[in-house]
């Protein structure tokens, strides 16, 4: 195996965030209910919640940020083909997100938006796998019923007008196996009682229309450009039921081995596949494609093998992140695996 990177092991990384949440984090990964969880585990960042230093990054066993190894050799991380594309970003940002109350209405700059504002090559599209869902009631809040023009955004964000700007969104109820693409600019909320995983763009843009009761100031929620400039980024045309519908995908009842989780148009952001390798009384060996990824294991266990004799028992609530040089990889087992990936680079150039 020597001269090659191999998949790594992670731990959870936690940084301190503004809302509550967790406890899902913690029975999937199997920690005891003494332990501090946060409602967001970032699984191989390379990125730093927005303004810090360190916050966010993920550290290597070996005590290396993820970040600095991969600008230190990112073919080997990356491949050569994605490097061209996008340089030495792992172009993915992997997030395990348990909503203990429902999040503010907010919004994410485009890649334009971002490069003009915040000197960014990436804006923040997401999306998100629903992977558990708890309470009464577990609903998202994906785009506005009907269009709205931005003179009445900017004023239910300076009046801070919870409830109209909540009542103007869709309210989608999910369960687990339904996933929601989340385009750049698409106002949107994650209900209480929510599990997901989350694949976004490598940053921390937040647009936060709903400040109060969340963040300290209006400041920390426009990111100090101002709400009438952040409305700019934000999309207020009306997403009906049909529209909703390319969106919003439910793989609940897929019993294919690999499912293709996310909606069309989504990859060339990010890809996100399912893996069981025993479904439906077969059993079969999954062959994976030299890629950089994270696996989140969601139950189950099973084993990745790579081209190069390295082999990796997979559990229940572990995460890693998988190198491209590792190469050529097989899961088998009885485990369900999601699998998030960048764009594949013919989808993507650098701007």
């Amino acid at each position: 195996m020597s001269g090659h990177l191999e998949p790594i092991r992670l731990p959870a990384n936690q940084p301190p965030q503004f809302y509550r949440g967790g406890d899902a984090i913690a029975a999937l990964r199997g920690a005891s209910s003494e332990s501090k969880y946060g409602p967001e585990d970032w699984v191989g960042s390379a990125t730093t919640m927005f303004g810090q230093e360190t916050n966010g990054l993920t550290k290597l066993p070996d005590g290396v940020w993820l970040r600095d190894a991969v600008r230190e050799n990112p073919a080997a991380w990356l491949g050569a083909k994605h490097v061209e594309a996008l340089g030495d970003s792992t172009g993915l940002l992997v997030k395990l997100l348990d909503a203990g109350q429902r999040l503010p209405v907010h919004f994410h700059p485009s890649d334009s938006f971002a490069k003009r504002h915040f000197d960014s090559h990436f804006g923040k599209t997401e999306a998100w796998i629903v992977v558990g869902t708890y309470g009464d009631d577990p609903r998202v809040y994906p785009g506005f019923k009907e269009t709205v023009d931005k003179a009445t955004v900017n004023e239910w964000a300076r009046t801070q007008d919870a409830p109209a700007m909540l009542e103007a969104l869709n309210s989608v109820a999910v369960t687990p196996g339904d996933t929601v693409y989340i385009p750049a600019g698409l106002p949107h909320a994650i209900g209480e009682g929510v599990f997901v995983v989350e694949l976004q763009q490598p940053t921390d843009f937040s647009l936060t229309l709903e400040w109060r009761d969340f963040l300290a100031n209006p400041e920390k929620a426009h990111l100090g450009i101002g709400f009438e400039t952040a409305i700019e980024t934000l999309d207020t045309s009306g997403w009906d039921e049909e529209r909703l519908g390319s969106i919003v995908k439910h793989t609940a009842s897929d019993e294919a081995s690999t499912v293709d989780l996310l909606a069309d148009g989504s990859d060339a952001f990010f890809r996100a596949d399912q893996l069981r390798p025993a479904v439906s009384g077969r059993s079969t060996t999954l062959s994976l494609d030299p890629s950089f990824a994270v696996l989140v294991v969601m139950d189950g266990a099973g084993t990745l093998r790579t081209e190069h004799g390295g082999e990796y028992a997979l559990r229940k609530g572990e995460t890693y992140v998988v190198p491209h040089d590792a190469g050529q990889s097989t899961v088998e087992g009885e485990l369900t695996v999601i699998r998030c990936r960048p764009p594949a680079p013919e989808k993507r150039e650098r701007s």
